[in-house]
């Protein structure tokens, strides 16, 4: 089978591999395409099939494939940036004044008939009060625990 797009790593390209792989901060997802380059590379001889590299990575086959055919279309430095997104996947249900609406109450006085805010109460209070439509206890206690 013809196989479409190549790796072929020169020294240079492989000694930046490495020494990006070496590095303490280099997320996970560079540090997997690094290794699946290394292993793909047909200057060394025959390299192992796409089932084989992504069993040995932990990546599937897309992951693989598509590591290969950025390499081949776009160079060694676009398959190893790191991909940021535009906006975050989902919008903040809490920020700025409705935070500080939450942490005031869960720092004032508890309702009568409780000796102190549990999560599940004040949540019920901060749709009560309409400081947002609804929102999980999760939500809650990250928030507080951001304010300590």
């Amino acid at each position: 089978m013809n196989k479409k797009y190549h790796v072929k790593l020169n020294e240079l390209e492989r000694k930046a591999i490495l020494e990006e792989m070496e590095k303490s901060e280099t997320p996970k997802t560079i540090r997997k395409r690094s290794n699946i380059l290394l292993q793909v590379d047909e200057t060394l001889g025959k390299p192992a099939t796409q089932e084989e590299i992504s069993k040995r990575c932990g990546v599937s086959d897309v992951t693989v494939y598509q590591t290969v055919k950025d390499y081949d279309t776009q160079g060694l430095t676009y398959v190893l940036r790191r991909r940021e997104h535009e906006q975050p996947p989902r919008k903040r249900i809490v920020t700025g004044e409705k935070e500080a609406r939450i942490v005031a109450l869960a720092c004032g006085e508890a309702p009568n008939g409780y000796a102190k805010w549990s999560i599940r109460l004040l949540r019920d209070k901060v749709v009560e009060l309409q400081i947002v439509d609804a929102i999980c206890p999760e939500t809650i206690r990250t928030t507080l625990k951001k304010h300590n």
